[in-house]
Parts: structure tokens; C-alpha cells; sequence
């Protein structure tokens, strides 16, 4: 599940085993993924970026080839601040100490709790297709929709979610794939068997404990941040897919509270953005990178 040109190599964090590609050179850019896929879903952005910075690209813990040991009850090790501390630490191992972070999904969620925890280390931040997490789920309790459905069924109590979707990985990883798109097709049949391959029975339990981390952890850090004024200090830039319908409503006013500095908005994908529109986030994120 390699990207072309990139050089991996194995590094250990903490109890946890890490296998980042790197490729091109100049000012480091960290670039992480969202579910349920891997840092492959990067492969059509990543060259481009990398004719002009150094391009990390890694799974996060507990998808793909980054696996340690089990979470806990509530997902303790797989909350956002604890992989946040472990990817900082990965990224000094590789030399960088200050670099960008830009994520999708569950990566962006990753990416803002490093830019909060570790100012000294994040330059610039880019998320795609999120708002805060305890935004999101205020959101979703004035109506929990139904494409919501990972947030409450991977966070239950463990094995359950890790039994239920066992047997059917492959079903719903390509039924997300298809569903979550602006069109059926958007993901190249090539790219989502990496993903099916990499949502198995050694990868699923770090994956429900992300999310259940997300339930139980990460809302409340986020709660404590807002309630004390804690902001993001770098600058930020906001992508998310026009045709997404749940976020159409105003992420930009949700991360203005949080950050002095964003910039962005939709573009013309569903909610696999590096996918769906890979030459438009390119072309921004250059621009973005570079100011």
C-alpha cells in the first residue's frame, strides 16, 4: 500500500509501530488519513506535493501497517491527544521538528489536537471534512443522522463492534466508499482494495477503539479546550466536500472559533476529497504551504 516514489521505513513510538513514506524535498508536510482508509488515500495528491516539500505520509495508529497494543475500555491509547503526541514524536525521529500537518477525516481530528497540544511544533494546519469534535457531536444531538452511524456503532463496548463487522469488512468498507462519494465510482477499484485489505481483524480493533476514544476522550479534551479559550494559533485552512450534505452548514464559523486565521471552503467532491478532487485540494494546498 506504498505510494509511488515515496521511501518507507520502520520506526518505533512508544508502544507502537510506525511505517511513514517520504518523498520530495522542502519545508516537511505530515499527511494523515481518514476512515476507513489508509495513508494510500494520498497517492494523487502526495507526488504533486512533494515537487515542492518533503511529503510525510503515514497511517494512523491503529489502521493500516501502524499497529500496538489493544485500547482500553474506552479507548484509551487511541484517543486523538495520545496519537497526536506519538506522530510529533514520529516526526522528530525523522528529523522535523517543526513542520505542517494536513488531515482527512479522522487524520484532521488527529491534526488539530497536535496543532493545540504542540503549538512549538505545528507551522500550519489543513483539515478536511470535520468540525471539533465536540462540535460535531452537539451537532449530531440535535438529530443524529444516519450517516453517522461509525461514531455510535464502532464505540460500543468492546468486542462487540469488532464481532459485528469482522465478517462484513469487505461489504462495508466498499459500501462506505461508493456511498460516502459524489459518485459511486470516485474511488479507483485499485485503491479500494488497498482499503479492504487493510480493514481486517488485526486492524478493525484499533479502529473501533478510535472511536470509541472519540466518545468517551476526545469530546471532553475538546470541551475543556473551548470552556478555558485554548485556540489554535497557527494559521488553518478548511476543505470539505460541496456535495456532502452534513457539512454544508458552516464549518468555516465553526473553526473561527477556534483559530484566528482560516481560510478556505467547499470544493467539488463528496466527502473523499483527496480522491474525488485531487487536482483542486492540490492546487490549494500548494498555495496554502507556501504563504
Amino acid at each position: 500500500m506504498s505510494i509511488d516514489g515515496f521511501e518507507y521505513r520502520s520506526l518505533q513510538v512508544g508502544g507502537t509501530a510506525y511505517r511513514p513514506g517520504v518523498g520530495g524535498e522542502g519545508p516537511p508536510v505530515l499527511l494523515l488519513h481518514g476512515f476507513p482508509q489508509t495513508h494510500h488515500c494520498w497517492h494523487l495528491v502526495a507526488p504533486t506535493l512533494a515537487e515542492r516539500n518533503t511529503v510525510i505520509a503515514c497511517d494512523l495508529k491503529g489502521y493500516g501497517e501502524s499497529l500496538g497494543a489493544p485500547g482500553g475500555e474506552l479507548g484509551e491509547g487511541y484517543g486523538n491527544r495520545e496519537r497526536a503526541g506519538e506522530l510529533v514524536e514520529l516526526m522528530a525521529q525523522l528529523g522535523y521538528e517543526r513542520f505542517a500537518v494536513v488531515g482527512h477525516d479522522r487524520g484532521a481530528r488527529v491534526a488539530y489536537r497536535m496543532a493545540l497540544d504542540h503549538p512549538d511544533a505545528v507551522e500550519r494546519l489543513g483539515v478536511l471534512n470535520v468540525i471539533p469534535t465536540v462540535d460535531q457531536f452537539e451537532r449530531m444531538a440535535e438529530g443524529a443522522a444516519l450517516e453517522y452511524w461509525p461514531w455510535f456503532f464502532l464505540a460500543q463496548p468492546p468486542p462487540f463492534a469488532e464481532r459485528v463487522l469482522a465478517p462484513s469488512a469487505e461489504y462495508v468498507v466498499r459500501d462506505i466508499l461508493s456511498s460516502w462519494t459524489a459518485r459511486p465510482d470516485a474511488i479507483s477499484p485499485e485503491a479500494a482494495e488497498v482499503y479492504v485489505r487493510a480493514f481486517n481483524p488485526e486492524t478493525i480493533p484499533g479502529i473501533c477503539a478510535d472511536y470509541r476514544a472519540s466518545f468517551h476522550l476526545d469530546r471532553q479534551m475538546d470541551a475543556e479546550d473551548r470552556e478555558a479559550g485554548r485556540r489554535i494559533g497557527c494559521p488553518v485552512l478548511v476543505h470539505w466536500g460541496g456535495e456532502e450534505e452534513s457539512m454544508s452548514d458552516g464549518p468555516l464559523e465553526v473553526w473561527r472559533r477556534w483559530a484566528d486565521d482560516v481560510r478556505g471552503g467547499p470544493v467539488r467532491s463528496g466527502h473523499f476529497i483527496p480522491e474525488e478532487a485531487p487536482e483542486e485540494l492540490t492546487a490549494s494546498l500548494r498555495e496554502f504551504l507556501s504563504n
